[in-house]
Formats: C-alpha cells, structure tokens, sequence
C-alpha cells in the first residue's frame, strides 16, 4: 500500500537555495522505498503557475505562486502549501498519509489542519531555535516562541536535527509527552568536482590560489557571525585570502560590517556573492586552506556537514550544535577578542601530515553519523511508525 508524505516549510524540491531546500532534494533522491509516494509545494513568484503540478524523479511537485513579502514570504507560502495538502488529500481520498512541516512558522494556526486531517500524521522539524536569532526585534522573537509552542502542542511526533534541540525539546515541552527523535541532515562521501568554467572564471577574477584562502559559507546575517570572524581574520599576518560565499546584499547589516571593521580597505578579503553551482561550490570547498563557521543558533547545519566532507581544516565557532558535528575533528573559537587571530595563527604553522589526519578525521564523521542514505532510513522508519499507529 502506497505511503503518501507531504513535506512543507521548504522553498521547493531542486530549489537552490539553502539548507530546507538541500535537505528536501536529497531525502527524495536518497529514498529506496518505492512504497512511499511525496508531494513537494514549490515556491513561485509567477501567478500563471500557480498550482500547476508536474513528476519529477518520481515525485509530485506543485508550483505555488506567493507573492514577495520579505520576512512574510515563507509564512504566506507555507500557509498556501498546507491548504494545497489539505484539498489534495481529500480529493484523491488518500490513506496513509504524513505531512512533514519544516520549522515552526504556521504554529498558531496549526489546528486548522491538523483538525480538518484527522487521520493524517503531522511531523514538525523545529530546526534551530529561531527566537535566538540576532537579526529578530524582541516582539519578533516572542511571535517564535509563541509559534514554537503551538507547533508542538498540535504536532503528532517532532524530528530534531541536533541531539542539543531534541534535548531542550524534550525537557520543555515534557508535560506535551511528545514523540521525538534525532535525525540529522546529510552529507556525501568522495565527490571528485572538476575546475569548471564558473570555478575558472572566479579564480581569475578574484586572484583565487588553490589551498590559499580560508572559505566561509553561509547566510549574511548577524548570528553567522561574519563581523568576528572578518575582525580576528584581519588582525593575523597570513598571506592567506578569506573568500566569503554568501547572499551579499549591501543592506544595514553590510553597512553595518563596513563601519566596524574597514574591510575593504584588506585586500586578503573577497565577498563573491552567492554561489548556487554544486560542482563550482564543492571545488572551492576541497581547494580551501581551511574553512571557518560561525553559524550560532540552528540545529544540524548542512554547510558544516559539506565542510567536514570536503574541507580537511575546520575551525568552528564554539556553541554545542558546532561541537555535537565536528568533535574533535575541529578547532573552536569563541568571540573573545584575539581568540580566533590565535587559532588562525596556530594552525598557520601546522604540517601537511597534521591537516591531513585532520581531514580524515572529518571524513570519518560523516561516515559515521551523516551519510544521506542513513539519514533516509531514520526518516521512512519514523513515517513508519507514525503510520503503523494510525
């Protein structure tokens, strides 16, 4: 009997964007069990599309036109996608049926559709604790707790991405007796990219040397902490380039970075933008020197997965998620002054034999604990079990 999953919350199935959308692409192309049939809403901006539906790699994917709203988008969007879900079910009159909801966005409204699909299974991944963010105004962050409790109060069972969330799950919301469990997100094992052309064009434009530059990978916002790591980077004497990938936008917080730090007046520094190429980002990747993570809040984060997997030298900002995936295969920093520039300038000075026991430590991790086709099992199991209760 066919096994129907809804996943909601994520921009869309091949949607390049950031680590939902990572996460939702590979838990379908990893799945082997063809008794399992998904629906994936798509995120568009073109009102023509909207609710047209096509089978790709065996799914269902359903365009779904939301007007841009800034921070309001998503929200909008998975409202929209849940309602899709909820006529979907009914008029095909599906059985077995689980919708999987990525973060906690629709929290308050959430009996809306858990009452109107009884016999349907909800799943909530809380992700990180958004309420921690920096970038989020008090009231905002009320809004997120608000959200995060109601999700949990009408959810069927909770999937953690990090032994630390599932941890302050289960001690928070103890008196809801939720079902929970730890799956991580993935990562791949042995990619062999090649130097392609968008790889040759950056390198030529920016004076990129292989195994020359520390790389950082990640969302501009505050929480990443790009100002400490910019600030200690520029106080070391390294010869190195720090090449940073992300979604520059010269907005408050660039403008913000820019006053603090004066970094464009340190030519080691290269902002290049967004790079949503997968054989161009795994090359800068395994061509770095050392890669650096300063994501603070968050459970499981797939960069630093793809890091430990491609990148032999990690250095992580010290806070439990970051210690939970690199253990000791990684140094740490904190954001006490010259902490970082002290790291940096220690692992300046280290043998190629060292990097590279570091860097198989690292593999070994992923081998370990975060290979995608371990990560699907833990996921059809739980959809399993949820299903096997009904």
């Amino acid at each position: 009997m066919k096994k129907h999953i809804f996943i909601v919350g994520a921009r869309g199935y091949k949607f390049n964007y950031g680590g939902w959308e990572t996460f939702v692409t590979n838990l379908i192309l990893n799945n082997k069990d063809e008794s399992f049939s998904f629906y994936v809403p798509h995120l568009t901006y073109e009102k023509e599309k909207h609710l047209q539906s096509e089978q790709i790699d065996g799914i269902t994917r359903t365009y779904t036109y939301t007007p841009e709203k800034g921070f309001a988008t998503m929200f909008l969007f998975t409202i929209k996608s849940l309602n899709y879900v909820r006529k979907y079910i009914k008029k095909h009159h599906l059985k077995n049926t689980v919708v999987l909801i990525l973060g906690c966005k629709v929290g308050p409204i959430l009996p809306f559709w858990t009452w109107r699909l009884r016999n349907t299974k909800f799943i909530i991944n809380p992700d990180g604790l958004e309420w921690q963010r920096d970038k989020w105004a008090w009231w905002i962050k009320q809004c997120f707790k608000l959200s995060e409790f109601t999700s949990m109060l009408f959810c069927d069972y909770c999937v953690c991405d990090s032994k630390s969330i599932q941890s302050y799950v289960d001690k928070k919301y103890h008196s809801l007796h939720i079902p929970t469990s730890y799956i991580a997100f993935g990562a791949y094992e042995n990619q062999k990219p090649k130097k392609n052309e968008i790889v040759k064009k950056l390198w030529k434009e920016y004076d990129i040397k292989d195994h020359e530059y520390y790389l950082i990978v990640g969302r501009f916002v505050p929480e990443n902490n790009y100002e400490t790591m910019i600030k200690e980077f520029m106080k070391t004497k390294t010869k190195k380039d720090l090449v940073i990938i992300c979604n520059l936008e010269k907005n408050k917080f660039y403008e913000h970075l820019q006053e603090e730090t004066n970094f464009e007046k340190d030519k080691r520094i290269k902002f290049i933008g967004s790079l949503y190429d997968s054989e161009a980002l795994l090359y800068f990747r395994q061509h770095a020197f050392g890669y650096l993570h300063g994501h603070s809040a968050g459970g499981t984060n797939p960069s630093l997965l793809e890091a430990l997997s491609n990148t032999d030298l990690n250095i992580l900002y010290d806070v439990c998620y970051n210690r939970e995936v690199g253990e000791d295969a990684c140094f740490y920093y904190t954001k006490e002054p010259n902490n970082l520039k002290k790291v940096i300038e220690k692992v300046e000075h280290f043998s190629q034999k060292k990097i590279d026991e570091l860097g198989k430590k690292a593999k070994q991790r992923i081998h370990d604990a975060y290979t995608w086709d371990s990560i699907v099992t833990k996921y059809e199991e739980v959809f399993d079990k949820l299903l096997e209760e009904k």
